[in-house]
């Protein structure tokens, strides 16, 4: 039997080869484009250095050492600080601001103390004209004028309807209120800490905001202050004013509280 004749091989280099020579030459002239690139007038690059020194404060001493081992000296070091030194820019005050600042919360503090202050004591006159003093303890703050009044004058234990007796006490105090038409007004309830037991009240804090909501019903209805202006709230006997653990000190807890904002607080409201 005939034996197969050989195919002939191609003659010269393998094809892969051509393909590999490329790839050299390209990475070549990528290499000696680099080395051209990193190479640079070092007279210009420190002009440049220096130019950027006097612009930005700072790069201090920024091209000082250029020649040294460090490119720019402390200046590039400091560069990676340049978000948080611009933070600090923005967000410091000079002594002289921030005294201007405080100054003027002072004074602000000082013109609204003056007016509850005012307040205070034209509502004390009133008191006194209509002979309530016994009845209403009168304090003041730089925020508002406080009208005291013991809770069993204006309700029966465990209750939050007013005392038939007790309505001609809040009027009075009505009519005083209604010099303050464009101040907020609030009304707070608050009891000792003595648990209650009751079928209509949860607890101490409901029986405090149902009184303080009676309350400031009943002086939306008797006076021609705007209703948005009168606001009520429970506290409950979060807020003690005496010790709970005497009879007398839990009488005085059981309280109902008129705030009166001065101008100063009453636009914060």
């Amino acid at each position: 039997m005939a034996r197969k004749k050989q195919e002939d091989i191609p003659k010269g280099s393998p094809a892969w080869m051509n393909t590999f020579s490329d790839l050299m030459n390209l990475l070549l002239c990528f290499f000696v484009l680099l080395f051209s690139m990193s190479t640079v007038d070092a007279e210009k690059f420190e002009q440049i250095i220096a130019s950027f020194q006097n612009t930005f404060s700072i790069l201090q001493n920024g091209g000082a050492s250029i020649g040294e081992g460090e490119l720019v000296s402390s200046g590039v070091s400091q560069l990676e600080m340049l978000d948080s030194y611009y933070k600090d820019k923005a967000n410091s005050k000079t002594e002289e601001e921030e005294g201007e600042e405080n100054s003027v919360v002072e004074q602000y503090k000082e013109q609204a103390l003056e007016e509850s202050e005012e307040m205070a004591q034209a509502i004390e006159d009133a008191v006194a004209r209509y002979g309530i003093q016994d009845q209403v303890e009168v304090d003041f703050n730089a925020q508002y004028v406080l009208l005291n009044m013991n809770g069993a004058l204006l309700f029966d234990s465990g209750k939050s309807e007013i005392k038939q007796e007790a309505y001609p006490l809040i009027d009075k105090i009505g009519k005083m209120l209604e010099a303050y038409q464009e101040n907020i007004i609030e009304v707070e309830g608050h009891t000792d800490n003595v648990p209650i037991h009751s079928s209509i009240y949860e607890d101490n804090n409901v029986l405090s905001f149902y009184r303080a909501r009676s309350v400031s019903d009943y002086l939306r209805e008797i006076t021609t202050i705007e209703p948005s202006h009168i606001k009520s709230a429970g506290r409950g006997e979060y807020v003690p004013i005496a010790d709970n653990s005497t009879p007398e000190g839990r009488a005085r807890n059981r309280r109902v509280v008129i705030k009166i904002y001065n101008s100063y607080s009453s636009e914060l409201k």
